[in-house]
């Protein structure tokens, strides 16, 4: 499949990257709107994903898409943060990525107003602040096209992917203060060598989020990266599927609506925003916005 935004599945994650949430402010203006972004944006070191306002707004609908579910658990919140447009921007150097970012939020308005920025960075190899390895049990090759793009469908749907964002911020005083055994059932894995624990507790976050214990089997892509601001710090997470599902059965099974166990990694992390968006496909090198009845 090659009519994908290809930073989906680019790997590694980006050395800098930026992720831009608008807000719909002039329906009027969005067809000027939408053109602009078109010319700027690549798929490749830029990727887009529309929110579910936003595409009612266009009079269009979207089979799968719908707004970020504000879910409580057992002890815990997950709140929604949606937003009508969500842009990722990828690059290796953080003037570049605020130069860019500054052209995309002139060339949006006065339809879209930026209303969030996070800068995110890889660390490491492409690790968590907590030192833990991100992703390890990310699909590849032929298996991540299968996990993260749909696959089949009309015009203007092959080749798009539904993204799961939700910025955690992490306790990291508090998780460094635990003996390396306790972070280590946290993560159900260890720090060392980054192996499986056989022993792991229930609420180890391996467990709780291990893709083929669903029914059906729940695989995404994961593409999260940490960030900083001030002296607050954490993961950006960021999951591609080809449905919404996937990551909401993860989601709720971590939250404790399964069989009241919480995953352990809300003892040193909340998350603090959340929000969906479909990420449509490329019709020669642009955004192909067949579906959304534009082109």
């Amino acid at each position: 499949m090659s009519h994908y935004q290809p930073g989906i599945l680019a790997t590694p994650v980006p050395l800098q990257a930026r992720h831009l949430f608008f807000a719909l402010v002039s329906v009027e203006a969005l067809p000027a709107a939408l053109d602009n972004l078109m010319q700027l944006v690549d798929g490749k070191s830029a990727v887009v994903g529309f929110g579910e306002s936003l595409v009612m707004a266009l009079h269009a609908r979207i089979d799968g898409l719908r707004a970020f579910p504000a879910m409580t658990g057992v002890g815990v919140d997950n709140p929604s943060t949606q937003h009508a447009l969500w842009c990722w921007l990828h690059g290796i150097d953080r003037g570049e990525l605020l130069n860019r970012s500054q052209a995309i939020e002139a060339a949006l308005a006065p339809a879209l107003r930026l209303v969030q920025m996070n800068e995110t960075f890889r660390h490491l190899t492409g690790h968590d602040l907590t030192g833990y390895e991100d992703g390890t049990e990310n699909p590849h090759d032929e298996a991540a096209v299968a996990a993260a793009l749909l696959g089949e469908g009309a015009e203007g749907l092959v080749g798009g992917s539904f993204a799961a964002i939700q910025q955690w911020q992490h306790d990291l005083k508090g998780f460094r203060a635990l003996p390396s055994h306790e972070t280590d059932n946290i993560m159900g894995r260890r720090l060392s060598d980054n192996e499986e624990l056989d022993d792991a507790p229930i609420s180890a976050h391996v467990k709780r989020t291990a893709q083929e214990s669903f029914a059906p089997e729940a695989f995404v892509v994961r593409r999260s990266m940490p960030w900083i601001e001030g002296d607050r710090a954490g993961l950006m997470f960021l999951a591609f599927g080809f449905s919404l599902d996937a990551f909401e059965a993860q989601l709720r099974r971590m939250s404790g609506l399964e069989d009241g166990i919480t995953d352990g990694l809300y003892r040193i992390s909340r998350p603090i925003t959340g929000g969906y968006y479909w990420c449509p496909p490329l019709k020669d090198g642009h955004l192909d916005l067949r579906a959304l009845r534009i082109g």
